[in-house]
């Protein structure tokens, strides 16, 4: 009971000392204690249809910002890569070694590597130009759409190209340049989405032959109460570090963008 009472004291002892100095605090000058003012706005610096445009293109600017992962996804050469290195992943039944941040890293860095002639390209004919004031931003989109076409058109099978041209009733275009983005880009993805499952199918076949034969070898000796997976695993972890799988793989993918 002391001791509560003790505590008690204390407590209104603090209050009354923190009730004492911010009635100090208000009451003293402004002019030698200023409360700092918070104001939000927005200002461009001009007015009429200057400031309209400026605030139209901030918007656009924002809005490219947020499809920029999209864009990364659907227009590079990314999904490919990171799909292959998932189907290594999931034939070597290692669950998630490498885990999602080593794949999907490497395959960051191979498309920055695969994209470096386009985006240099890119660079060239449409951005610098336009930081220079050579091209205003319709001209300068314009011209950075044309290499990305010639990429994607160069592994997009004309099968997928002519479904969303015949979907969208549009009329077969002359040249990889005329052909609108909005048929290329979901034609170049299931393109892609193909050439990745039918690496990722050769991948598997090995280890499904391990698979097979670590089986038919536990059924024979009756140990079928041991998950074959357990011994497998071993086995395929060594024969991908014998033929230097990984090696293998990112060759094969670089490979498979120069033809």
């Amino acid at each position: 009971m002391k001791h509560f009472k003790k505590v008690l004291f204390v407590f209104v002892l603090a209050q009354l000392l923190l009730g004492a100095f911010g009635a100090n605090v208000f009451a003293a000058d402004p002019v030698t204690n200023p409360i700092p003012e918070i104001k939000i706005g927005i200002d461009g610096g001009e007015s009429g249809a200057a400031g309209s445009s400026n605030t139209i293109a901030i918007v656009l600017l924002i809005t490219v910002l947020s499809l920029a992962p999209a864009i990364l996804v659907m227009m590079t050469c990314f999904t490919r890569i990171v799909v292959v290195l998932g189907f290594v992943r999931t034939s070597l039944a290692t669950n998630q070694m490498p885990p999602n941040q080593v794949l999907i890293g490497l395959a960051l860095f191979m498309s920055l590597f695969v994209m470096a002639p386009t985006l240099g390209q890119i660079n060239e004919v449409a951005l610098q130009p336009y930081l220079k004031g050579e091209l205003n931003q319709t001209e300068a989109l314009n011209k950075a759409a044309i290499p990305m076409k010639q990429f994607m058109g160069k592994y997009t099978r004309e099968k997928d190209l002519q479904l969303f041209l015949d979907y969208s009733k549009a009329e077969r275009p002359t040249s990889i340049e005329d052909t609108p983005m909005t048929a290329l880009v979901p034609a170049y993805a299931i393109s892609e989405l193909k050439t990745a499952f039918s690496m990722g199918f050769m991948i598997f076949i090995p280890f499904l032959i391990i698979d097979m034969i670590i089986s038919s070898t536990l059924m024979a000796m009756g140990m079928m109460m041991l998950p074959p997976v357990m011994i497998s695993l071993p086995f395929k972890i060594l024969l991908f570090i014998l033929v230097d799988g990984w090696y293998l793989v990112v060759k094969s993918l670089l490979l498979s963008f120069t033809t």
